[in-house]
């Protein structure tokens, strides 16, 4: 499985589950990106829809497609996302991890942060996935220290992507009747989505980890963790040699950053 290519690290606003069957600007990225990128081995997701309260990866041969959301389309809860698991990342996972023991759980599967953007860059579910939990009990500095601790998988051929968003505050979000608006953004969002990524590309990952010094405001953007710590594990990833592309950079509903990034040495533009 040792691959010498050193693969990319991915960060991926994925915003409404809509997303995974809709033909809209985030999709069709999705799709180019999974055409460029190196063909991984296996795919390991931090999906910020996966709390528990200790680290936990899945670990079954076949994980079922979760549809953990209400009030959407009937066609959305018929999506199924076939992938196989990998029973064998999930032991490296366990025997390889230091700083906190890696449980293998059996009941879990894949949630919408994780299937709706990989149906559309890997439409033919053939790369095995596996999911890591956050483990909400724990602090920021923990989750970017976990994501160094992963990097060894990039030489094993794995793609590692974490899955939230940048800013996320459903409770203001304002979507149009398509779904989502692109004509609107509150003003600390957008100025907060802007902070974030001039210290993405900066390298300053500690103003990362103290989130909240970033804007007055950021507590507005940031009003629970879950969506942004997939983020720090990117980060975490990240090897002083790698550059960062931004993609999918948009505000949509006025509160929701759908902001991505690939995080990698030689990666392509997109």
């Amino acid at each position: 499985m040792d691959n010498e290519v050193v693969m990319p690290v991915l960060f991926i606003g994925h915003g409404t589950p809509m997303n995974a069957i809709e033909d809209n600007p985030f999709s069709r990225k999705w799709k180019e990106v999974g055409k460029i990128l190196p063909r991984p081995e296996a795919i390991l997701c931090i999906s910020a829809h996966w709390e528990t309260g200790l680290s936990m990866a899945t670990a079954m041969d076949k994980p079922k497609t979760i549809h953990d959301f209400g009030g959407f389309p009937e066609e959305l809860f018929r999506q199924q996302y076939p992938a196989s698991g990998s029973p064998q990342l999930a032991d490296i996972l366990y025997n390889r991890i230091k700083i906190s023991e890696i449980e293998k759980d059996y009941r879990w599967g894949l949630d919408h942060g994780t299937w709706s953007f990989l149906k559309h860059m890997y439409p033919d579910a053939d790369i095995p996935v596996v999911q890591l939990s956050i483990d909400y009990t724990r602090d920021m500095q923990f989750h970017y220290n976990l994501g160094k601790e992963l990097s060894f998988l990039r030489r094993k051929g794995m793609l590692i992507a974490g899955s939230g968003n940048m800013v996320h505050n459903l409770r203001f979000a304002r979507p149009n009747k398509e779904g989502f608006n692109y004509e609107f953004a509150y003003e600390w969002a957008g100025t907060l989505n802007d902070v974030m990524k001039k210290k993405i590309l900066a390298g300053d990952h500690t103003s990362m980890i103290n989130y909240r010094t970033l804007t007055s405001e950021a507590h507005l953007g940031i009003p629970s963790e879950e969506h942004y710590i997939p983020l720090i594990y990117a980060l975490g990833l990240q090897e002083p040699e790698d550059k960062v592309e931004i993609f999918n950079d948009m505000i949509v509903a006025g509160s929701i950053s759908m902001s991505s990034l690939i995080i990698g040495n030689n990666i392509p533009h997109i």
